[in-house]
């Protein structure tokens, strides 16, 4: 009890005045939390226009945004709604190397919205790359997905949307909807590529490191 009681002073002090807050979070959840593993409830259409569905859809852009993230979906801000959204930025793919660019197939996605999205595959050739998750921070591994997919559903204004995605972007839906059906990456990938993207950092500080959970 002792040991438990110096943990719990510890992470007191980290994170002072701390209080309960309410989804829609303005932080991503992390893994070990079971709102996580919950498969998400379908938004009813006569809703989707509705100031509660409005202000997720905001969250999940300000979290989106405060994270620099490309995708976030509603169980990410502990909400257990079948919504998520996309987006990749020119000046996101501008920071990585040309070959990677081309290797990953990156293109702009702009500011997509998605409320009970429906996933067909088109291409069931499958293309491996290193994953990350804004839920399972500072890690990443080796996850294969479809090269090309198709996603229906509705916009933020309740209007029936279809978009169909190639490469990076394609990773970037499949990754999504996997949330709202409970999973995470770490079901799928290669075990063995499992790795700390900050390794290096934590022998050069000699494990006096701080991961830290938000922006």
């Amino acid at each position: 009890m002792g040991l438990l009681r110096k943990t719990l002073n510890l992470y007191a002090k980290l994170a002072p005045g701390r209080g309960r807050s309410l989804p829609p979070y303005e932080h991503v959840v992390q893994i070990g939390d079971p709102i996580l593993r919950k498969v998400s409830e379908p938004v009813s259409v006569d809703k989707i226009r509705t100031d509660d569905i409005r202000k997720i859809i905001q969250k999940l852009i300000y979290v989106l945004d405060k994270y620099g993230s490309v995708g976030m979906a509603a169980p990410q801000v502990g909400v257990n709604l079948r919504i998520f959204i996309m987006r990749l930025t020119a000046k996101q793919i501008a920071k990585m190397p040309v070959e990677t660019i081309k290797l990953k197939n990156m293109t702009v996605v702009p500011l997509t919205v998605f409320v009970n999205p429906k996933l067909k595959v088109f291409d069931y050739n499958k293309v491996i790359h290193s994953e990350g998750c804004e839920s399972i921070r500072s890690f990443s591994a080796d996850v294969a997905r479809y090269n090309e997919v198709q996603v229906t559903g509705y916009n933020a204004d309740g209007e029936e949307i279809l978009r169909v995605f190639k490469g990076w972007s394609a990773r970037i839906a499949q990754h999504e909807m996997d949330h709202l059906d409970g999973k995470l990456y770490t079901d799928i990938m290669d075990r063995k590529s499992l790795h700390c993207t900050c390794w290096d950092e934590v022998n050069l500080s000699k494990g006096k490191i701080v991961i830290p959970y938000s922006p």
